[in-house]
Parts: C-alpha cells; sequence; structure tokens
C-alpha cells in the first residue's frame, strides 16, 4: 500500500495525498495515520510543499466526508428505519435514540469524530440523515480535519525518515478504539438475545 501511496504522490503531489485522504473516507481500510505522516515526510524531503501538504489533505478529508454526508441524505429517516427493521436484532427504536442522541450532540461529534478512527468516515452519515445544514457540516468537519491532519502531516514532517513511528504508535490506539466497538457491538447483541428470550418465555406463560 506504501508503495501505492508513495507513487501517487510522485505523479500528482499534494492532490495525490488528497485524493488518498479522499479514498479513506470513503474505505476506512485507507489508514490516514498513514497518509499524511507520509504526506509530511515526502514534504520534509522537499518533493512537496508543506502548505500544500495539509491544505490538500484537508480538502480531500471535506470531499469524502460530504460524500457520505448525501449518501445519509439521500437515504433519509425513513429509509434508514426501513433498513433497520429487517435487520436482524435491531429495533427502529434504537435509531430513534441515535436520532435524539444526534440532535443533542450532532454538532461535537462531527467535529470531534474526525479525530476518532473508523468514526470520521461514518459519522458523516448521520449528519446527512438528519440534514445537519451543509455549511455547518463543512464548518466542522473542515476545522476538525484541518487539527488531524496537521498533527500528522507535522509529526511525518518532523520525523523524517522515521515517519512510520507514527503509524505504529497510532495503530495501536486504533486497535483499541476498534475493540471497544466489538465489546460494545457483542454486548448489544447478547442484550438484544437476552430480550428475545424472556419475551419468548412471557409469551408461552
Amino acid at each position: 500500500m506504501t508503495d501505492w501511496l508513495v507513487g501517487l504522490m510522485e505523479t500528482l503531489g499534494a492532490p495525490g495525498a488528497g485524493i488518498a485522504i479522499a479514498l479513506e473516507n470513503l474505505f476506512p481500510p485507507l489508514p490516514s495515520e498513514v497518509i499524511l505522516p507520509l504526506a509530511g515526510f515526502t514534504a520534509s524531503r522537499g518533493e512537496m510543499d508543506l502548505l500544500d501538504a495539509l491544505v490538500w489533505t484537508t480538502l480531500g478529508s471535506v470531499v469524502g466526508a460530504l460524500a457520505l454526508y448525501w449518501v445519509g441524505a439521500l437515504l433519509g429517516r425513513e429509509r434508514v428505519l426501513a433498513i433497520a427493521a429487517r435487520i436482524p436484532l435491531v429495533k427502529p427504536s434504537d435509531i430513534e435514540k441515535t436520532e435524539a442522541w444526534f440532535l443533542r450532540h450532532g454538532r461535537k461529534t462531527v467535529f470531534f469524530g474526525r479525530m476518532v478512527p473508523l468514526f470520521r468516515s461514518l459519522i458523516s452519515i448521520p449528519a446527512g440523515v438528519e440534514r445537519m445544514p451543509v455549511m455547518t457540516f463543512l464548518a466542522l468537519t473542515t476545522s476538525g480535519s484541518l487539527i488531524w491532519n496537521t498533527i500528522f502531516v507535522m509529526a511525518g514532517y518532523l520525523l523524517g525518515e522515521q515517519w512510520e513511528l507514527v503509524e505504529t504508535y497510532v495503530g495501536i490506539g486504533s486497535n483499541v478504539v476498534i475493540a471497544l466497538v466489538v465489546l460494545a457491538v457483542l454486548v448489544f447483541v447478547g442484550v438484544r438475545l437476552a430480550e428475545r428470550r424472556k419475551g419468548r418465555h412471557a409469551s408461552r406463560r
């Protein structure tokens, strides 16, 4: 993957880094923890302007997030509820609770979500479903992405040849986040299965 990213940046320069980050939003397996420090390292070698790297990677983040926002907007609340009703162990009331939570905390979620692995991609969809004002979404996404991107691009710039250290340490944090998500899903499934069993026992009485 690194060879592909290097080739993209060598061919297109800073816009190549922006394209890679836009794709990372749409396909989370492409890690920004690799793309951003690599862009910083490339800038440290004089093969890319540092300011261009920051501008283009942030632009890429916004474009990718906006694409997912419109996916949520096009699906709409009713379709999401209809899809939820067909998913085993998921109730429409779960979506309604999530909706209520997002309405209370949506702005903070969009801003800080840009700095959380995996969630920085997913959070754009509920923002679109709830039709958060586009300009508000863009402002929060741009500011959150700029902070996240600057930290990692500058880390790669300052570390130089050792830029891969960023990926190593951040990868540990990403794995912790993913493990917590998996644990939360397992707890959710366990609670739902227990509720089903109770419902069956109650209906037999």
